[in-house]
């Protein structure tokens, strides 16, 4: 399959990011979090921004595949029915952009991560999950926090299948960590043994991304 890709890397855009992860600090912020629900650095939106790397894939259905495997005792590969076929979730659940932006109530459905896991039961050595997708993006997770019981392969949002700009037709989300955590385009969880850092990982963004711990830079 060739994955129908327009754009090209916004190599501005990533220098500036990576501008940002070595001084620290990102520019304009001026609202700070209430310490309830909104966290600290962040200010509240109603629409949805779309942040990329300058590329959205478009993979139709018909051609979509996702692959679960590394370490894991029952590797699976799913076409688009088959992963329509596993039992279906509804999350709702507050988002936290690395860039300062928080979104509140955002309806998800899709496939839970721990039907996931219970699925194709990651061996014992396994301890993170690498994302990787169309787009040439990887990022990297704890399995314990994959396994959150609010985390969602989704395939739609509020009540929408999604749109190709926010990850058509499946992206990953975890509302515990910033959303480059939440991988757009999602074809591969690797299951493995440690830890690897992935593109914004690998570019001076914090390896953990707690939006509570203001982790944003390391």
């Amino acid at each position: 399959m060739a994955d129908g890709i327009t754009g090209k890397l916004k190599d501005k855009l990533i220098a500036t990011k990576e501008k940002w992860a070595r001084e620290g600090k990102l520019p304009g912020r001026v609202r700070h979090g209430d310490g309830v629900r909104l966290p600290p650095g962040q200010h509240l939106v109603s629409n949805w921004p779309v942040l990329d790397l300058g590329i959205q894939p478009y993979i139709p259905e018909k051609d979509w595949k996702l692959a679960i495997d590394g370490q894991v005792e029952n590797p699976v590969r799913w076409d688009w029915d088959q992963f329509m076929a596993q039992p279906q979730s509804s999350f709702v659940t507050d988002i936290h952009c690395v860039t300062s932006w928080s979104r509140y109530d955002n309806r998800w459905d899709g496939v839970s991560a721990l039907d996931v896991i219970e699925l194709v039961k990651p061996k014992a050595s396994a301890t993170h999950i690498i994302q990787h997708c169309h787009d040439g993006y990887t990022t990297n997770v704890p399995l314990d926090v994959f396994a959150q019981k609010d985390v969602i392969l989704a395939h739609s949002w509020e009540g929408d299948w999604l749109t190709r700009e926010h990850g058509a037709p499946m992206r990953l989300v975890i509302p515990a960590k910033y959303f480059w955590k939440s991988s757009k385009w999602l074809k591969r969880l690797e299951f493995v043994d440690a830890d690897r850092y992935g593109f914004w990982e690998d570019r001076g963004y914090h390896n953990e991304g707690d939006p509570w711990k203001e982790q944003r830079f390391d």
